[in-house]
């Protein structure tokens, strides 16, 4: 077998870690460790000795520094008073740990006696490349280190010049409002003018005949997925750019892989075109992301290395408080497998700011990407005392389950801000990385802050699926389970366990600073109190709590007409994300979300349905998140019972809503009616014929859903998302030949909704009009009126 396949245990203890979290966050030492040279002896420069301890409530590894303290008051007079300062001595805490993980695992592979690991490894076959360890790291322990002329030393002097990092000049605040940016609000009237042009064109109507407020909002958004989800999905983006549909949409969404593929489309290498994009995936994504020769290679190779490692510095350089862990780990490879073209000299240091991107949205050109991210609020709960004990309320037990439950929150990114819905705060995208206090961002006493957070970061945190809870790893395996004699009865554990596993992450989090430290009283009090005093915000995969990114877009002032969804997500039936939406839409108070939407229940919409989806009269996120645990352990106690009658209702329920199965193009219709009475309204109904689109064009209906989720086609034999073994969303390999196969899935699956989502979007477009036109007529009939009432009527 083959050298490159079968490697050692041993081995990759040592080389994986190292490439993977070792020498920058899996290294991070478990047993206390004095920190004072660098490789040769040498002091670190200008750092104290440090001393790494196990930390024994959380299990994980910290840095203290006894001789760490908060800069003077006056340590700087180029700033107003009330900006404030980061630490004034960088070389301390972040950068010390960086040093000391290199330095370990360094000297954990020069213990390897190379020469005989032939003899001391039998029956095991060594990878050529597993030698080559100990000099790949020598040269990054080299370029990583402060010294006068070093690869560190150059990036920290670039970091701090304004010239080739301008937002460091610019005094960053926090913008508490649920409104819009105002560059955001630009950019909308911006995008109309495309959008009109590309409407018309691709109704084939007059140009002259469109006008701008009859033009729909379309978003257009596809799901998470790893690389499954960045190839179907650009393959998905593809097939609505040749039609022409691309061109009308005014926002794109992201989660996961998703979110790689619109930071790919606004860069150089994707030159905001996706058979261009995919033409550059097929040169880079061949090889794993963490196979230690190609990767090293760029990270101690000229251009490569300076273009990957410039984040690190920053990042550790510039906040002493940062941390350098296994998600930022992963992020730097996906960076140099998907951000470095072919030949990997033409590196471009302007894909790696989110902000960047405003450049290609400037004349309105193109979409608005949004990004998006959660932050997993876990509460404490303390000991329940003997009174609180006896004899609960109804009341207080909904309560107590409310406190107890976790829930996301949501944190969505555009080139122009970071904002988050329950904070209702965001700040400038060119301000993420740095510390804010009171809403202001922190300077260095040099009066510069540090550069923006680069997207190797953010593709680590877009991405970061294995940073998943217990019980969101336990799905993924279930049905294994499931399958296996004897282990009914783990499966039966596990589920009772479920609001236990669902509040454990084995990997952490990356964090960013927490740009809402000090702003407890000017948030909304439904805000949770513990994100007042972290230091950094935790964030993870959006993936978690939706995997479709459909909350940002029904954000108030986005006024989304038309929501197009590519979902590419694994066990896309039964997860049925689309349904997820209902409960939040409610909570919200959002008019015009389709209820119902989604894959077939496995249950008809009981008493637990409805207080699931009831939610809205929640007064919190957190009793929200309660709520819907109890509909949910209702639900599935309903479920286990399991009754023919269920089942015959159920079915009826399929006939009534149309819902029995879908296909490869599904569209509901939500409507703006208020509910009159407490009675569920019945669910959207799915629009399977061309009669049924007069629902489109009904003057009360709301946002049009047009689902397309990745379903196997006859006209692509051998190809099924759901078994075959490169679609996994744990594969980092797509061959060329791979991603023809999904390009070629994609585009059949969208030429068999095309003519649906034409007649839906032109259905949309006529009722907007038609509103329109109404409202003219009205105007004209008041005028009128106002002018007999003014000059008298001259018949009399």
């Amino acid at each position: 077998m083959s050298r490159q396949l079968i490697c050692s245990r041993w081995i990759y203890r040592r080389a994986l870690p190292l490439l993977i979290g070792s020498s920058f966050a899996y290294g991070t030492f478990t047993h206390t460790k004095l920190i004072t040279t660098d490789g040769g002896g040498k002091p670190w420069p200008e750092t104290p000795q440090i001393i790494t301890q196990q930390r024994e409530s959380a299990g994980e590894a910290a840095i203290v520094d006894a001789d760490l303290e908060p800069p003077p008051a006056s340590a700087t007079d180029l700033r107003e008073d009330d900006v404030p300062l980061f630490d004034a001595d960088p070389d301390r805490g972040a950068w010390a740990s960086l040093s000391a993980r290199l330095l370990g695992a360094q000297s954990a592979l020069n213990a390897i006696q190379w020469s005989h690991v032939g003899e001391d490894i039998t029956d095991l076959i060594l990878p050529r490349w597993a030698s080559d360890l100990p000099g790949y790291l020598t040269k990054l322990q080299c370029e990583l280190e402060m010294a006068p002329g070093s690869l560190a030393e150059e990036i920290w002097q670039e970091a701090q010049d304004p010239l080739l990092n301008p937002e460091i000049a610019r005094i960053a605040q926090v913008r508490i409002s649920r409104e819009l940016c105002t560059e955001e609000k630009l950019f909308r009237q911006r995008r109309k003018a495309h959008t009109a042009r590309a409407l018309a064109k691709y109704l084939e109507i007059p140009e002259e005949d469109v006008q701008p407020e009859d033009v729909p909002t379309i978003a257009m958004c596809g799901s998470g997925g790893g690389l499954r989800a960045l190839v179907a999905g650009t393959s998905s983006y593809l097939s609505a750019q040749e039609r022409g549909l691309y061109d009308c949409v005014t926002y794109t969404a992201g989660v996961s892989g998703s979110c790689w593929l619109q930071a790919l489309y606004y860069s150089t290498l994707g030159k905001q075109n996706y058979a261009t994009l995919l033409a550059h995936l097929k040169q880079r994504i061949g090889t794993h992301i963490a196979y230690p020769p190609a990767a090293l290679g760029l990270l101690t190779a000229a251009p490569t290395n300076k273009f990957l490692l410039s984040g690190i510095v920053e990042k550790v350089k510039g906040n002493p408080a940062a941390d350098f862990g296994l998600v930022d780990a992963y992020g730097v490879l996906l960076a140099a497998r998907l951000f470095v073209p072919r030949g990997e000299l033409g590196v471009d240091s302007r894909n790696l700011k989110v902000s960047s991107q405003q450049e290609y949205l400037k004349d309105g050109a193109h979409p608005l990407p949004i990004y998006t991210a959660v932050r997993h609020e876990i509460p404490v709960i303390g000991k329940v005392s003997g009174a609180d004990k006896s004899q609960p309320t109804k009341s207080q037990t909904t309560d107590e389950k409310a406190r107890k439950e976790s829930w996301f929150q949501w944190f969505e990114s555009t080139p122009y801000e970071f904002w988050s819905e329950e904070l209702e705060a965001g700040i400038p995208s060119w301000s993420v990385g740095r510390q804010f206090h009171n809403g202001i961002g922190s300077v260095r006493d040099n009066g510069y802050s540090v550069p923006e957070l680069r997207i190797p970061f953010m593709l680590g945190i877009w991405g970061s699926a294995f940073c998943a809870t217990l019980s969101h790893y336990y799905k993924e395996v279930r049905p294994v389970v499931k399958s296996l004699v004897g282990f009914g009865g783990i499966d039966d554990l596990l589920e009772e366990r479920n609001e236990e596993l669902v509040k454990v992450h084995p990997i952490e989090p990356a964090s960013i600073p927490n740009y809402v430290s000090g702003l407890e009283n000017q948030l909304p009090p439904t805000a949770a109190k513990s994100i007042f005093t972290s230091v950094h915000l935790e964030l993870a995969d959006a993936g978690m709590s939706n995997n479709l990114p459909i909350y940002p877009l029904l954000r108030p002032g986005r006024d989304v007409d038309v929501l197009i969804a590519f979902d590419a997500s694994a066990d896309i039936k039964n997860e049925n994300w689309l349904s997820v939406a209902d409960g939040y839409a409610r909570q919200r108070g959002i008019k015009g979300w389709p209820l119902g939407a989604g894959w077939p229940r496995n249950n008809p919409p009981d008493a637990a349905a409805v207080k699931e989806i009831d939610v809205a009269e929640a007064a919190s996120p957190q009793q929200a998140a309660g709520r819907i645990a109890d509909a949910r352990e209702s639900r599935r106690q309903s479920v286990q019972k399991g009754s023919s009658e269920t089942e015959k209702e159920e079915n009826d329920d399929q006939r009534t809503t149309g819902n029995s199965e879908l296909g490869y193009c599904n569209v509901w219709v939500g409507t703006t009616l208020e509910r009159t009475v407490s009675s569920e309204p019945p669910p959207s109904k799915l629009l399977t014929d061309p009669s049924d689109e007069w629902e489109l064009m009904d003057p009360n209906a709301g946002i049009a859903v047009i689902y397309f989720p990745f379903l196997p086609n006859q006209e692509v034999e051998g190809v099924d998302p759901n078994t075959s073994d490169f679609l996994s969303t744990w594969n980092f390999i797509y061959t060329p030949e791979d991603i023809e196969k999904v390009v070629a899935l994609a585009g059949a699956n969208f030429r068999a909704g095309e003519a649906q989502v034409k007649r839906t979007v032109r259905a949309v477009y006529q009722r907007k009009k038609e509103k329109r036109l109404a409202s003219e007529r009205r105007a004209r009939m008041r005028k009128w009126r106002r002018h007999l009432k003014d000059s008298g009527d001259h018949f009399q």
